[in-house]
């Protein structure tokens, strides 16, 4: 075997290992444990934002934004696997749509792929959660305003031409990871004026044995303190991100965009992929 090839295999062997040493770790993975190291990583979180990130330039304050979500990751036991290759669609200024099935998403994203979010405005206003989301360069979108919607495209379009790599839902809300809800259109317009490519990316949470985690999911009237109790709960969590082939905006308007979107991932269901793909390597 190839040094490089053996290299690659001890790492993604180190962390199979490392995920099994803390699921069976009676105080580690104690719920309430759980919740409190989460608490504490948010609380130093903030800290560094206040404290750091005014000092940092943008590339800094992003691999700071991809370790910590890393490391909110291991606490609770989540074990990112990754399908396709992240990197191309960051490389490539791409526009990533992706399904939404739990506050996770975020964090899970931000471990694999250098990105930008676009997000309701809401979540601004969320205690921590909402300061490490501006510091992470979210933007953010007052839904119920048209003229914001507005000023959100022609700064996603001004960031896409500018080879930047963004991120939306476009399902507009969570789901419980059965399937997939219809697709809004219109975050679709920037990659069109910009003509640039959208990646599909589909989002899955399993159980170690591979099953649906219905439990991972944030759906309905569940708070997120709730949530996180749930998730806190499990042994551990598996979730496939499957970055699937672009799809070139070129010549398409927005809802045939989003159109082709939603099936490409609605066909991901269908079909899943059910190659190794490879473990991101968590902090514990």
């Amino acid at each position: 075997m190839p040094a490089r090839s053996a290299a690659l295999h001890g790492r993604a062997a180190a962390w199979i290992i490392q995920g099994i040493t803390l699921s069976w770790n009676p105080v580690l993975n104690f719920a309430p444990v759980k919740v409190l190291r989460v608490a504490v990583h948010i609380l130093v979180g903030s800290l560094t934002v206040l404290a750091l990130f005014p000092r940092l330039d943008r590339p800094a304050r992003t691999r700071r934004v991809k370790r910590w979500s890393m490391k909110l990751l291991a606490i609770l036991n989540v074990e990112v696997v990754v399908k396709g290759d992240p990197e191309a669609a960051h490389r490539a200024g791409a526009l990533l749509v992706a399904n939404h099935v739990s506050w996770m998403d975020i964090y899970v994203l931000f471990s694999v792929v250098r990105t930008r979010f676009v997000s309701k405005a809401e979540v601004r206003g969320w205690p921590l959660i909402g300061r490490l989301a501006e510091a992470a360069g979210t933007l953010f979108l007052t839904r119920e305003k048209k003229a914001d919607a507005m000023r959100i495209n022609l700064m996603m379009a001004s960031h896409l031409r500018e080879g930047d790599c963004l991120t939306f839902f476009p399902e507009g809300t969570t789901s419980d990871g059965s399937g997939l809800m219809p697709f809004f259109p219109s975050l679709f317009q920037p990659a069109v004026d910009a003509e640039a490519h959208v990646w599909p990316v589909r989002i899955s949470y399993l159980t170690p044995d591979g099953e649906r985690c219905r439990d991972a999911a944030y759906y309905g009237g569940m708070s997120l303190g709730e949530s996180l109790l749930k998730i806190a709960r499990l042994r551990a969590v598996r979730v496939e991100v499957s970055f699937l082939p672009p799809i070139p905006s070129k010549g398409l308007r927005r809802r045939e965009l989003a159109k082709l979107t939603e099936a490409v991932i609605r066909g991901a269901y269908a079909a899943p992929d059910n190659s190794p793909g490879n473990c991101a390597r968590l902090p514990a």
